[in-house]
């Protein structure tokens, strides 16, 4: 079999990747089994189509290759799968401009984004946005496609990933519009588990850790629902308990983000109460100074 050939910029990237590792590039050229002046036009050639010919490397003391700040930031992003690496993603790693790869729970899009966002727009960064589940989101920032990530708990193990908790919150039940539970519960101020016997029941998608903890909650109490819809996030649920005029059990976003003025909701009272944390995740060792800003102001936000 032929050896697999790499598409222009990752052969560029890889005289780069082998300078910085070398310390100079008679070192890199030597272990690349090419010519001195190869590795120089490769690392031209990055410099002018990521960084508008901004200099990557430059001389350090005893002339070994040291990287400048966008070489730096462009290194520590480049330590990821090879098919990964775009022409534009790399651009976003050597640009001038601070940018961050934020990943988000589809809830947490709804609660927490438009904060971010205008945080961002006011100090001049850039974000690239996408969205996952927790298995997708933590090895996503594992393997350093992500700058930073923000979901609930439970997630999966993870290494090579920092974490830290913002804010726990209790479970809540909520009710649409015209549901039996909201007609013959408006005036209490708690709701247990056994209230819910024979209702019609907004559950959360089998993988998901809420659904997992409604089962397990209905099971120890010997009470059946009715289920009627299963959903994956907020973003579905609210539609699902107005049509259905059905009642689920959630995190209590309130802190975040207010429940529409329709849906009536209740502290659940648990005999051991349960909570959800909404947590950051970074790779270790890497909080780029763009994203210890957006989790500075999640921190005084949440």
């Amino acid at each position: 079999m032929p050896p697999r050939k790499l598409v222009r910029h990752l052969v560029w990237l890889e005289s780069f990747t082998a300078a910085v590792e070398a310390g100079s590039i008679e070192s890199a050229a030597e272990h690349l089994g090419v010519a001195r002046s190869v590795v120089s036009e490769h690392i031209r050639a990055l410099e002018m189509a990521l960084a508008d010919g901004a200099t990557l490397l430059e001389r350090g003391p005893g002339r070994r290759l040291q990287l400048t700040a966008r070489g730096e930031r462009l290194f520590a992003g480049t330590q990821t799968p090879l098919h990964q690496l775009d022409m534009k993603r790399l651009r976003d790693l050597a640009s001038a401009e601070p940018v961050v790869r934020l990943g988000l729970n589809p809830t947490l899009s709804l609660s927490l984004l438009g904060k971010v966002a205008h945080d961002a727009a006011a100090t001049g960064l850039k974000l690239v946005l996408s969205f996952g589940g927790p298995h997708e989101l933590t090895r996503q920032v594992q393997t350093r496609q992500l700058d930073l990530a923000l979901d609930f708990t439970p997630l999966p193990p993870h290494e090579g990933v920092e974490s830290e908790s913002l804010l726990r919150m209790p479970f809540v039940v909520l009710a649409g519009p015209g549901s039996a539970l909201a007609t013959s519960s408006a005036a209490r101020r708690t709701l247990h588990v056994r209230d819910l016997a024979g209702q019609p029941f907004v559950d959360w998608l089998r993988d998901d850790p809420y659904g997992g903890a409604n089962s397990a909650r209905f099971a120890e109490h010997g009470v059946s629902v009715q289920e009627v819809a299963r959903v994956e996030s907020f973003l579905l649920l609210y539609e699902l308990l107005r049509a259905f005029r059905a009642c689920a059990i959630t995190p209590d976003l309130r802190p975040m983000h207010p429940f529409p003025d329709d849906i009536h909701a209740w502290p659940l009272k648990e005999e051991e109460p349960q909570a959800v944390e909404v947590v950051a995740l970074w790779p270790s060792g890497s909080l780029s100074p763009g994203a210890a800003s957006v989790l500075d102001g999640l921190r005084q936000r949440v």
